[in-house]
């Protein structure tokens, strides 16, 4: 009997710290994605997928930027790109306008780097004085040189599964899903955010389909915008299994918003003011420590998407060399005068 009453208090016992142990694991904060970790990564495999170019007797691959004005966070993410071509072994020069300048002045400059076969990669960096239209200036650039894939063709392409260059911060969440693992067949994804160089793209690269050209992710996906009642938000983010905050908008997804052991990728950069220090700082669009609490995954802001989407660059850098050595130097300028 004493035997009998012993093994029910052992059983009891075991019971009691398995029931602990899965408590506190499923109260355990999210794993913090290291955007720059990844971004190293895929900066390696590009050093050496170029060096393997260039020994082969191939040009090392060019990127020019063109910066007009004086926006200091434009300033600072367009040497982050010159740095990260350098460490990877691609040349780049960065061609410096004044806010000044005319657009038939600028659509010239482009026209003049369309046509000069030293340059591979080409960018104008965003955003451009108010006096000019920067959607002509993204369709001006040749498509096949189009690193930001920013031109109509390669939007296009994009949206029927079809390979391209596909645009880099898009394509960084993309890359930060599938090599951390994350699932997206069949689940259920929100993306905050419509704008068509971020929201719209991540969008058809989760939803499409994963046997094509350019295999999707098979999710579903549901985009939210500025016209979206924060309630009715708050009811897909809940069943959401991945939510990717790409606003502008600091803490727009909350705590309250996600359901237990979402992904949650944070693709905004806001500037605002420290309440403690008075100083400036960079948050994203999730309230990060309420949201780490039960998410299972999340990036952070910095040092999450941002690294990402200048790796993918790189890359895009490196394709636009190699597809251009394939292209005859007429369809070039026929499809940058188009």
């Amino acid at each position: 009997m004493a035997t009998l009453r012993a093994l029910r208090k052992l059983c009891q016992h075991t019971h009691h710290q398995a029931c602990s142990l899965h408590f506190s694991a499923s109260r355990q904060d999210a794993v913090v994605i290291s955007g720059r970790k990844l971004a190293r990564q895929i900066r390696d495999e590009a050093r050496a997928d170029l060096e393997e170019w260039v020994s082969a007797g191939n040009r090392r691959p060019h990127l020019s930027v063109v910066l007009v004005g004086d926006n200091a966070a434009s300033h600072s993410y367009v040497l982050n790109k010159t740095r990260a071509a350098a460490d990877v072994g691609i040349s780049s020069e960065t061609i410096l306008k004044p806010s000044s300048i005319s657009e038939e002045e600028l659509l010239e400059l482009i026209e003049k780097l369309n046509t000069d076969h030293r340059v591979d990669g080409l960018l104008v960096q965003l955003p451009l004085p108010e006096h000019i239209d920067e959607r002509r200036i993204c369709n001006a650039v040749c498509p096949d040189k189009d690193v930001d894939g920013f031109h109509v063709v390669n939007v296009g392409r994009m949206c029927l599964d079809q390979s391209t260059m596909l645009p880099a911060t898009p394509w960084g969440v993309w890359e930060i899903i599938k090599r951390t693992g994350i699932p997206t067949l069949g689940k259920n994804v929100v993306v905050a955010g419509r704008s068509k160089n971020v929201g719209m793209p991540i969008a058809m690269l989760l939803h499409t389909d994963g046997r094509h050209e350019r295999p999707g992710g098979d999710a579903t996906v549901t985009i939210s915008h500025r016209y979206t009642p924060k309630e009715q938000l708050r009811q897909h983010t809940k069943i959401a299994d991945i939510i990717v905050a790409a606003a502008g908008i600091p803490n727009l997804i909350t705590a309250d918003m996600i359901k237990e052991g979402a992904a949650v990728i944070d693709v905004g950069i806001n500037r605002i003011q420290d309440p403690l220090t008075g100083k400036n700082k960079l948050v994203g669009d999730v309230d990060f420590e309420g949201v780490r609490k039960k998410a299972s995954y999340i990036t952070p802001v910095p040092g999450g998407v941002g690294p990402m989407t200048v790796a993918m660059l790189m890359k895009n850098t490196i394709k636009a060399a190699k597809n251009l050595l394939l292209t005859p130097p007429e369809r070039v300028r026929m499809v940058a005068s188009s």
